[in-house]
Order: C-alpha cells, then sequence, then structure tokens
C-alpha cells in the first residue's frame, strides 16, 4: 500500500479528502517554440503557452482546489529525474541550447531542429556511435523533426517535472488527488529521447516517485489522442508498473512506429502494458467502452494508485488530432476515472484546439471531484 500520512491509516486519508491541488509550473512560457516541421513544410508551433494559461485561467475562476507552485528541493528533483531519464540525456538537455548557440552564432535566433538520425537496423548506423558534432547528438535524441528544441526548454521541463514530483508526494502523504499542470507536455518522453513536444516525462516521472515513495503497484492510464509511447517504453519490462493507452491507431496516427494492440510488456512486465488503439473518427461510445476496458485492467492489476496522462486533443475541433469527443463527454471521462476509487494523479499533456481547453480541463476535472466527493 502507498504510505499515507502518519496520523491516518489509508482508507482514512482518502475518505477525507482536501480539494484537488494543483501544481502549475510558473516558469512553462520559457519554452516558446516559433515554428515546427510538419509533412514537409515549416508552420507555426502546435505547443503554445497559451495552452496551460487558458486551462491555469479556468481554474482560477471555477476553482476546484488550491493552485501552487511546486516546493522541491534540487537534489531531489535531480534524483527523481534520473530514476526515468538517463543522466547523458539530462545532460545533453541542460547544455543543448548553448551547444546550439555554439554550433552557429546565428542559431540563437532560431530554435533547433534535428536533421539527421541513425536508423535503428544495425546494418544502418550505429546508435552509440561516440560523436560530438552537436547535430548528430541532436538527431540521437529525437525522434521527430516536429519538436522544436529553445533557449528556455531545459528550464521549463525542469520545472514541470518539479510539478510531477510535488504532485506525487500530495498523493504519498495522504491525498487524493493532484495535477501537475505544465509544459512542455511529457509522455513521448523516453528514457533517452524526445519528440511530440515532449522532453521530460512528467507520468512516467511521477508513477517512478510513487512507487519509490511505497506504493506496490501504480497504474497509468494515458487518455491523450496519441500513444503514450515514451512511457510505455520506460515501463515496458516491469510489473511493478501498468501501463495503459487509449489513443488513435497508429496504423494512420502519429507516433505510428508503438501502439499497437499486440505489445504486452516484456521479460517481468509481460501482461502488464494494454494498448488501446482505436479508429479516426471515434467518438465518445467507442472510446468509453475503451477506458471502461482500460479501468477493467488497472482493478485487475491491483494498482495503489493512478497516473492520468490528461491529454484534451480528444476533441473534435482539434486540428491535429482525429477523435469526436465532444465538450459535455468530458465530466463523463472524469467521473469514470473517480470510480476507480484509487489516488490519482493527472498530468497536462496534448490539446491543440487551443481557445477550449481551459473549458475541457475544468470540467473532466470537475468530474471526477464531484464523483469522488
Amino acid at each position: 500500500m502507498c504510505a499515507a500520512r502518519a496520523d491516518a491509516s489509508p482508507q482514512q486519508a482518502v475518505d477525507n479528502l482536501p480539494d484537488m491541488q494543483i501544481f502549475h509550473n510558473p516558469l512553462h512560457a520559457a519554452h516558446a517554440a516559433r515554428q515546427e516541421m510538419f509533412r514537409g513544410r515549416m508552420v507555426d508551433s502546435h505547443e503554445v503557452p497559451q495552452r496551460l494559461e487558458y486551462v491555469l485561467d479556468a481554474l482560477r475562476r471555477h476553482p476546484l482546489g488550491a493552485l501552487r507552485e511546486p516546493e522541491v528541493d534540487d537534489a531531489a528533483l535531480q534524483h527523481a529525474l534520473q530514476r526515468v531519464h538517463t543522466p547523458a540525456y539530462l545532460e545533453f538537455l541542460q547544455r543543448a541550447w548553448a551547444s546550439w548557440v555554439e554550433l552557429d552564432p546565428g542559431n540563437a535566433g532560431r530554435d533547433a531542429l534535428p536533421s539527421v538520425w541513425p536508423l535503428a537496423r544495425a546494418d544502418a548506423f550505429r546508435g552509440d556511435a561516440p560523436t560530438r558534432h552537436f547535430a548528430a547528438r541532436l538527431g540521437m535524441h529525437a525522434f521527430d523533426s516536429g519538436t522544436p528544441l529553445t533557449r528556455g526548454t531545459w528550464v521549463a521541463a525542469r520545472a514541470g517535472a518539479a510539478c510531477a514530483l510535488a504532485a506525487a508526494r500530495e498523493l504519498l502523504a495522504g491525498g487524493r488527488s493532484a495535477f501537475a499542470l505544465t509544459r512542455p507536455p511529457g509522455h513521448h518522453a523516453g528514457p533517452d529521447y524526445f519528440g511530440g513536444y515532449c522532453f521530460v516525462n512528467n507520468a512516467a516521472l511521477a508513477a517512478q516517485a510513487l512507487c519509490d515513495g511505497g506504493c506496490r503497484r501504480v497504474a497509468v492510464l494515458d487518455i491523450d489522442y496519441h500513444h503514450g509511447n515514451g512511457t510505455q517504453t520506460i515501463f515496458y519490462r516491469r510489473a511493478d508498473v501498468l501501463t495503459v493507452s487509449i489513443h488513435g491507431d497508429p496504423q494512420t496516427e502519429y507516433p505510428f512506429f508503438l501502439g499497437f494492440a499486440d505489445e504486452r510488456g516484456a521479460d517481468s512486465g509481460l501482461d502488464c502494458n494494454l494498448n488501446l488503439p482505436l479508429p479516426r473518427g471515434s467518438g465518445i461510445a467507442a472510446w468509453r467502452e475503451a477506458l471502461l476496458q482500460g479501468l477493467q485492467r488497472v482493478r485487475s492489476f491491483g494498482a495503489e494508485a493512478l497516473v492520468v496522462p490528461m491529454g484534451l486533443d480528444t476533441f473534435a475541433g482539434d486540428p491535429i488530432c482525429g477523435f469526436a469527443l465532444q465538450r459535455d463527454d468530458y465530466p463523463q471521462i472524469g467521473s469514470l476515472l473517480a470510480r476507480a476509487g484509487l489516488p490519482t494523479l493527472f498530468t497536462f499533456e496534448g490539446g491543440y484546439a487551443v481557445a477550449e481547453l481551459g473549458i475541457h480541463a475544468h470540467k473532466l476535472l470537475q468530474g471526477f471531484v464531484q464523483a469522488a466527493a
């Protein structure tokens, strides 16, 4: 059982609930990408600071709980980061902007995008080649050309990780629910790579912190339109973390190369991964059935805490995604998640119908809080 407050049993900790604790990233706007590569052309970035601001404004106008900035010491944060990402990758992120500008002083006025990658085939390129050129190192750590690395990426991503760690600590102290409201998002980031607008995997960091804090089993239930490939990779061979993802079918949807239904986990993690891909155009009926299936797996797994990478790009009006969920579907989603009866931590992931994000986030979280009361 997850550690609870010293003066309360685990059940008492759930019964005597404070409001949802919302940890927001005060430094998120340091990451403000200019343009991204999208299918052969440069377009304005879809992942913008306004995404978070709309959500924060909605939660200020219609409070669901305390809005807090994370208070996490550097040593604890660095330890938490190293539990899910390799030291070499973290060092790369920390130094990436300086290396980009050293490559060409003119780069100070443009974001970094990779232009060369080592193929995974053993007979093509060495993935472990000890290259020193920054353009090559950038390609070794990136899996797409649509995730600009900016002057403030590391500052924003690191502060976002602090939100995730603070939210996990809230649950470990006996809290019922917490929300890590941060950007850039995280669920596509793997142990040593970035992509899909993600650099640090906040959901994985939170799940690992819950395990380290006393939870014997943790479930991650990803409800973003895109498969949580980074989270799956981090935990794929683990038996203590169940990963479930409801997402667009990778036969036609990004990230394309992971997220198929036959990926069940490996080694001790066999049957600890469940992918529920749905066809483009799916509405709430099919999506709800997938959610119920995912929640059943969470129950049978015996999870003691739940982490929900909360993507809101399932909305019918999202400009780069393909599900057909409507505004009034989101309270139902929150309510169903609450019925799992677990301490629950949300991380803010995708959603690119920017002006709608505050409404949808509030509706989902309000549905959760009301059902959990």
